[in-house]
């Protein structure tokens, strides 16, 4: 059996690509010529760990191919998925994709949609006639590691009425299930909100950390040793239990404010989660404070900034609190040099020719009188401190992710400023 998937973005390229590598004929399909066409010549515009290597082994081996010829791909590929980016207009692409499709066709829905849609798709298939299958099936990848958690999901989860489309999909997911990943199955509007309230649970767990975090530095307490001893907790678990993170990228926001208004529309006050969001919108400022206590003022100060993504392996800046560290920087009179492995042309568009970009992290650190670790990449772990040092105009570090060893940088001379931390 052939496979589609309908989209040219970031979740359609993963989920096409992870597919065709379990050994599934796939195409990539859409109408925008240009953008089908830019994947077919293999250029991927998201920098994600292992995402490029997956694409082009597929390429090559002939099991992922592009095209934008709709039809011809809905007649040829019984399981479509829907992985665009964005939910605008995804129930009239619904409508044209079925126009192609016979009853033993199903539409997956991957992409990130408001609890309903689903239900709204199906209702207006059925009143044209059709009895194409529709499946609301959330895929649960984060930005960095998203590769990994396709191949590695904690549960899959399928929202239908057709047993058939369930064992369907099971045979799609064969390698996953027999490896003993969990298979949930239930109604649209559960599969639906899962994507949404998981998203919310987990900011809701940053947004505590941090909240402790502020705690930690009023009463000599580690934040970073807490976190640890409350991840060992079976109950609490460590992934998203690290202090001086931020929640944000272009799913999540999204996520968060679908799931907002729909219980502003229910009437349903969801106190926990705007606390959460206001806690993260909080973070640059705490981050600002911190700089602006130990310079006196940022003002006609010079500062280097480590990382702009959003999270380190992404070259997303949606909801980057780096990037809001820069234009608030700007505007309140400093000057700002900037190093990201990833993210400098994403960040370029948002801060219109402000900042200073800077070919390597030793070149952003030259001559200012602070340097920020805003993303915790992998290499700045391993930067030569010492170099580094003699290249500062003062040897000030603000270490907003905890990445350094605070006793080390300490012991080098500089003076180290982390998040919860005395």
């Amino acid at each position: 059996m052939h496979h589609a998937v309908y989209g040219t973005g970031y979740l359609a390229t993963v989920i096409s690509s992870c597919l065709a590598d379990f050994g599934l004929p796939v195409t990539c399909f859409h109408e925008d010529v240009p953008k089908v066409s830019s994947l077919a010549r293999d250029e991927t515009p998201y920098y994600e760990k292992n995402l490029k290597e997956v694409v082009r082994r597929n390429v090559r081996s002939g099991r992922l191919t592009f095209s934008h010829d709709v039809e011809r791909t809905c007649k040829r590929s019984l399981m479509i998925f829907m992985a665009e980016d964005r939910a605008e207009g995804i129930e009239t692409a619904a409508m044209n994709l079925a126009k192609y499709c016979t009853d033993q066709h199903m539409l997956i829905v991957s992409t990130p949609v408001s609890v309903g849609t689903a239900s709204r798709i199906e209702h207006k298939l059925k009143a044209n006639g059709s009895k194409v299958a529709v499946i609301s099936h959330p895929v649960f990848v984060t930005d960095g590691c998203a590769v990994e958690d396709f191949n590695w999901p904690d549960r899959i989860l399928l929202g239908t009425t057709s047993n058939a489309a369930i064992q369907a999909m099971k045979m799609l997911y064969r390698p996953l299930v027999m490896r003993g990943v969990p298979v949930i199955a239930t109604n649209h509007e559960t599969a639906e909100l899962a994507r949404e309230a998981s998203t919310a649970f987990l900011a809701t767990k940053i947004s505590f950390i941090n909240e402790i975090a502020t705690l930690c530095e009023h009463v000599r307490a580690d934040a970073v040793d807490l976190a640890l001893a409350l991840g060992l907790d079976k109950k609490i678990a460590p992934r998203c239990l690290q202090p001086g993170t931020a929640f944000g990228g272009p799913f999540v926001e999204a996520e968060m404010e679908s799931l907002a208004q729909l219980a502003f529309e229910n009437n349903v006050p969801l106190k926990i989660l705007s606390a959460a969001r206001e806690v993260n919108q909080g973070l640059c400022q705490r981050i600002l404070n911190k700089l602006s206590a130990a310079l006196q003022t940022v003002q006609g100060k010079q500062v280097g900034l480590l990382g702009l993504a959003f999270k380190p392996n992404s070259n997303s800046v949606v909801a980057s609190t780096s990037l809001q560290l820069a234009k608030q920087l700007v505007n309140m009179g400093a000057q700002v040099r900037a190093y990201d492995p990833a993210a400098i042309e994403g960040a370029r568009a948002e801060l219109n020719g402000s900042v200073r970009y800077c070919e390597n992290p030793y070149a952003a650190a030259e001559g200012v009188d602070a340097l920020v670790l805003g993303t915790a990449w992998s290499e700045f772990r391993s930067l030569d401190y010492d170099r580094i040092k003699r290249s500062l105009k003062r040897p000030l570090i603000i270490d907003t992710k905890n990445i350094l060893d605070a006793v080390r940088m300490r012991s080098l001379g500089f003076e180290y400023v982390g998040i919860g931390r005395a």
